[in-house]
């Protein structure tokens, strides 16, 4: 009977670990903050941000994704506290189709969107027919076609979504390539020219202000935020990850590069 009893209280030791090693959920009330950022700009900036966090006795947990789908699904199931990769658009348009309960809290900073090429110096060169890549998610699809539009090189419908169907001018009868937003650069190889992503273009070796043939205004409402899920957006270690993401050390780390982001704070 003892034996027996042993053995109960090690399986019941046992499966205890392996449920609470099963999809590890953050607490709202620790002090670990566990946040999913891109890898550039984002982590840079939340690295500039972490010691300040640190001094109020948090412990700051910083995990890269290279997409925009799961950040997202992994803060609405509860294996981070927060993210900071998107911009707000984005984000609205992955709540209404994945139906997440997730919501922005502070803007920090705005990447600009341009258009890059590796076969012309300058955007009058565009030929008769040629492709530009875009990013095939709708909300930075439309992006791209409006930075074009800005430039007077396509016209467009008045929207926030439009697509390629909503161009209603088109002088050179540009083909476009919608491509996963990530991979846009690589396709500079097999395209005319392509509208990057301001973080991508960053991995890339670019910088919008001195590599884009045409880039997207400061005016921009695509300001990146954080997001985090909707009961935890006034707890205290989200408004101490909120300050210091708009702290003095990070809009002064921000302002220093050069035009490859800026400051929306």
């Amino acid at each position: 009977m003892k034996k027996f009893k042993l053995l109960s209280i090690a399986l019941a030791g046992i499966l205890a670990v392996g449920i609470a090693g099963c999809g590890k959920k953050t607490a709202s009330d620790s002090k670990t903050i566990v946040i999913g950022v891109s890898p550039s700009p984002h982590k840079q900036i939340m690295e500039v941000a972490k010691p300040i966090l640190e001094k109020e006795g948090y412990k700051v947990e910083i995990k890269e994704f290279n997409d925009y789908v799961q950040p997202n699904m992994a803060l609405n199931n509860g294996e981070l506290d927060a993210n900071f990769f998107q911009h707000i658009p984005y984000l609205n348009q992955m709540v209404k189709e994945k139906n997440l309960d997730i919501t922005a809290t502070v803007k920090v900073h705005i990447e600009p969107m341009a258009l890059y090429s590796k076969k012309i110096k300058k955007v009058e060169d565009l030929k008769n027919g040629a492709t530009i890549a875009i990013p095939n998610d709708a909300t930075n699809e439309a992006r791209a076609l409006q930075v074009l539009a800005k430039n007077n090189i396509i016209k467009i419908k008045d929207g926030e979504l439009v697509t390629d169907k909503d161009i209603t001018s088109n002088p050179k009868n540009l083909k476009f390539k919608p491509v996963e937003a990530a991979q846009v650069p690589r396709s500079l190889e097999d395209v005319d020219a392509a509208v990057i992503n301001g973080n991508y273009a960053i991995d890339a070796g670019f910088n919008p202000l001195t590599d884009g043939l045409v880039v997207e205004e400061s005016s921009s409402p695509y300001a990146n935020v954080v997001a985090v899920r909707t009961k935890d957006k006034d707890t205290e270690k989200i408004k101490a990850l909120d300050k210091a993401l708009t702290s003095d050390e990070v809009k002064k780390f921000i302002e220093k590069q050069n035009g490859k982001y800026v400051p929306a704070f």
